[in-house]
């Protein structure tokens, strides 16, 4: 069931062709003068990830970069302390994302919304316009009676727009809890700071898991499909997580590492299916590292079902070590960037996994919440799926009842 007092609504704008483009501000300071660096130097030194020398170069002559609000061609104009510089990274189609929002919960102050797999949470590397963010933007907009317009974020600064105050990942489906006020945005993140504070602290005092539980400010459940049949029932996972150099990933990719940051995960069985040599998992998570729960299950030897990343001990598919080379193309994309990398990347989807319930107090009215998104087919265990199909055919029976008696239209 779905929290008290929700309605079976949803929301959502269909993506235009094309998003809006990206602008990218820059001002030039004295380190980066110092050496009387050129336009095409500056951008290729700072921003080598994005593009190679050429595909900079091809930026510039494209029209692409304002310096002190002209358009310049010419890559070797020498910059000076305090220039200002503005790249627009032109418009482009994206991939395809979900944009159907169904919402779970809402009121003056939270909207808790069920995000379907494919759809990320926050811009981000193609995914510039096609997210929750934008499409709360837009909610904002139409709840407020603005002017339907896609982009310009300058026209809600009278609004407090709808924000994610955590994160799932694009592949993970399920409950995502977003602030509408800054009352409960403020109150939410001191919650989840101090989950995280106390999970570190607990797990170095070897604290045990129903204290754990019930120190916590907001439960997080999730459900999972790994692979291969979990010969124990419960499994506390204390695998810590860090970033470590990787192909396409920006600083860095989390996985299992003796070096990263404490990290705790109980995973728990919910079905066996010794034919698809595979189990359905509930998991509580009491620390919140990026991908904590793919990165957990495959370190203890069950990766999930269809993760084309994280593979049993917690490390990705491909190894840096054997990749490293892969960003240094001698041609271009389209755009003048780098192609998209061959290796596996974090946002890659496949694998099954939902987030489940969130349970926490209301940042407000201090009322217990208990937010449910009910699981997609394939993380039900078969009695639930008997039990689905019971509910519906005596719906159905109710109709074909109704209709008899002429209750319901044909």
């Amino acid at each position: 069931m779905m929290a008290e007092g929700s309605a079976l609504l949803s929301m959502g704008v269909p993506w235009p062709e094309c998003n809006d483009g990206v602008f990218y501000e820059d001002v030039v300071k004295s380190s980066n003068s110092s050496n009387s660096r050129t336009l095409l130097e500056f951008y290729s030194s700072n921003y080598r990830y994005s593009a190679s020398k050429e595909g900079w170069l091809q930026r510039i002559q494209n029209k692409q970069i304002q310096v002190d609000g002209e358009v310049s061609t010419s890559p070797n104009l020498m910059l000076r302390t305090g220039a200002q510089l503005l790249y627009h990274r032109l418009p482009w189609k994206e991939p395809f994302a979900p944009h159907t929002l169904h919402i779970l919960f809402e009121d003056e102050h939270l909207l808790a919304i069920n995000k379907p797999s494919g759809l990320q949470v926050l811009p981000g590397g193609a995914f510039q316009q096609r997210t929750v963010l934008t499409q709360l933007h837009w909610y904002t907009m139409k709840s407020t009676q603005l002017p339907p317009q896609h982009g310009d974020p300058s026209r809600l600064s009278r609004h407090f727009c709808a924000v994610p105050v955590h994160r799932l990942g694009r592949g993970t489906s399920g409950v995502l809890l977003c602030a509408k006020s800054r009352q409960a945005k403020t109150k939410l993140a001191a919650d989840f700071k101090h989950d995280t504070i106390s999970s570190v602290r607990n797990q170095a005092l070897l604290v045990t898991d129903k204290r754990r539980e019930s120190e916590r400010r907001i439960l997080k459940r999730y459900r999972a499909l790994v692979q291969g049949l979990m010969e124990t029932d419960v499994v506390l996972i204390d695998q810590p997580i860090g970033k470590v150099e990787y192909p396409g990933v920006i600083g860095g990719l989390h996985m299992a590492t003796l070096e990263g940051k404490p990290s705790q995960s109980k995973a728990m069985v919910v079905y066996r299916n010794k034919e698809e040599n595979s189990t359905l998992v509930e998991v509580q998570i009491f620390s919140g590292r990026p991908h904590q729960i793919r990165i957990h299950l495959a370190s203890i030897g069950h990766p999930l079902v269809g993760d084309p990343l994280y593979v049993a001990g917690g490390i990705p598919s491909t190894t840096a070590e054997s990749t490293l080379g892969m960003l240094h193309y001698e041609t271009c994309a389209e755009d003048g960037g780098h192609n998209k990398p061959i290796t596996p990347l974090p946002g890659d989807c496949g694998y099954h996994l939902h987030s489940h319930r969130l349970t926490f107090d209301h940042p407000i009215t201090s009322k217990k919440m208990n937010i449910i998104a009910p699981p997609p087919a394939a993380l039900l265990a078969q009695h639930e799926k008997k039990h689905m199909l019971t509910i519906f055919a005596s719906k159905m029976d109710d109709w074909s009842s109704a209709q008899q008696r002429g209750l319901v239209l044909s």
